[in-house]
């Protein structure tokens, strides 16, 4: 039981970081393509692709966010509280972050994630 109880902060403080890194890269990119927005909208004379390239690039910095928090959630759970009732609520924290996943690649590429790059959703 002593090294669980050693092992335990430790693994603590790496969910922590591994939950921080990924608010960093949303924060970083949410910072970065509004700039990014910025120079093509105003400097560049691209409006029509301004806001096309903040959606994308958001969007993907939104799925990575999500994958590392899913990560996150994981070695939470598996390492630190490995009851029924925890696994289940991780069960449900994966599937509403996969929904949320897939909503942002149709928002972002116009298909669902297992359609070919080629295939569009057809419009309603």
């Amino acid at each position: 039981m002593e090294i669980v109880s050693t092992i335990r902060p430790l693994i603590e403080l790496a969910t922590l970081l591994i939950e921080t890194l990924a608010i960093i890269i949303i924060f970083a990119a949410i910072l970065y393509g509004l700039g990014q927005y910025v120079l093509d909208a105003f400097f560049r004379a691209r409006k029509e692709d301004a806001y096309h390239g903040f959606k994308v690039r958001l969007g993907n910095a939104l799925l990575l966010g999500l994958e590392i928090l899913v990560a996150a959630d994981i070695v939470r759970t598996v390492a630190l509280e490995p009851s029924l009732n925890n696994v289940l609520v991780l069960g449900l924290l994966v599937l509403i972050r996969t929904f949320l996943s897939w909503s942002l690649v149709v928002e972002i590429e116009g298909r669902w994630p297992w359609q070919k790059k080629g295939d569009s959703i057809p419009p309603s």
